[in-house]
């Protein structure tokens, strides 16, 4: 039978099946290839075909290509990916301003991931009740600037009450991966959308940071043809697979104007002369915020900053 993965608890999975049943279910282990250089061989959103044995517990015995996946470097083994989430239709980032803050560089880094599978992006700018003038022009302006580059932008407030009418219309009937730092609401907003009851707690007085809740990734179904999929708390987002010559792709901006640097595709729009996307963040053209996110993940920066 085919089944989806719901959750992933390390040795045992929650799998739903075609019949709409949900099993729990544990992975044949000859199919654990040692060639995966992934830390979670199956991840949330995989297709599976699962053998359902008497005691209404099945065992993984095939898993099914994916369309896409969202991942980021393990931070348990080098050299290995984490898959945050597979075969979605989008994926949708809950940010903050302040308590905690939500860096432009991890911001960035989440669309380049999501860009590379050309997976449609969303950012939700939540606690608008905390901000003040001077920051509202500021998320304003980067409503104004992601909207540009084909993000969808949402700002809301979990402590409203017309927060899921706003959010419903954007994720019905798809798949909608959601993410962000610990302490941003990300739990909040997921309860308001259904039968849902996800630990949500209140930022670390010390750090301003959150303290994280949700322990797994695990998808929840809202209507039959609608799930979101909440996701730990990530702190940073180190990308894998994808080469300096590539990255500029990832940056819509940047895509067709690379082609016209004196390198071409070779250029990697840092130190080289003649540099179409240099003349276009000095012109303006490019965002300096971007172009900055940019070259830090060319670098190997810290996104958290």
């Amino acid at each position: 039978m085919k089944g989806l993965i719901l959750k992933s608890t390390g040795s045992w999975y929650e799998v739903e099946g075609e019949d709409k049943q949900i099993y729990a279910a544990r992975m044949r282990g000859k199919i654990r290839l040692d060639e995966i250089k992934e830390t979670n061989p199956v991840a949330v959103g995989d297709y599976v075909e699962v053998q359902i044995e008497k005691n209404k517990e099945g065992i993984i015995t095939e898993i099914l290509p994916r369309k896409n996946f969202i991942s980021r470097q393990s931070v348990k083994k080098t050299g290995h990916a984490h898959i945050i989430a597979a075969n979605i239709d989008q994926a949708l980032l809950v940010v903050t301003w302040a308590k905690p803050r939500t860096s432009l560089g991890f911001i960035d880094r989440f669309l380049v991931a999501a860009e590379s599978f050309r997976i449609p992006q969303i950012i939700v700018f939540n606690k608008e009740d905390l901000l003040n003038d001077e920051e509202r022009k500021e998320i304003e302006n980067l409503i104004s600037l992601y909207s540009s580059l084909q993000v969808k932008c949402i700002l809301v407030s979990a402590k409203y009450a017309d927060v899921a009418e706003i959010l419903f219309p954007v994720l019905h009937n798809k798949k909608t991966l959601f993410s962000g730092h610990s302490g941003v609401g990300k739990s909040t907003l997921i309860n308001q959308l259904g039968n849902i009851n996800q630990k949500t707690s209140l930022i670390s007085d010390f750090s301003s940071k959150g303290i994280h809740t949700t322990t797994f990734a695990e998808m929840f179904s809202i209507d039959e043809n609608t799930y979101i999929i909440d996701t730990p708390g990530i702190k940073e987002l180190g990308l894998v697979d994808i080469s300096e010559e590539e990255l500029s792709d990832y940056f819509i901006e940047m895509r067709e104007l690379r082609l016209s640097c004196k390198f071409g595709s070779r250029c990697l729009h840092d130190k080289e002369p003649a540099c179409a996307i240099k003349l276009a963040v000095e012109e303006n053209k490019i965002s300096a915020s971007r172009y900055h996110s940019y070259l830090s993940i060319l670098r190997g920066e810290d996104n958290r900053k």
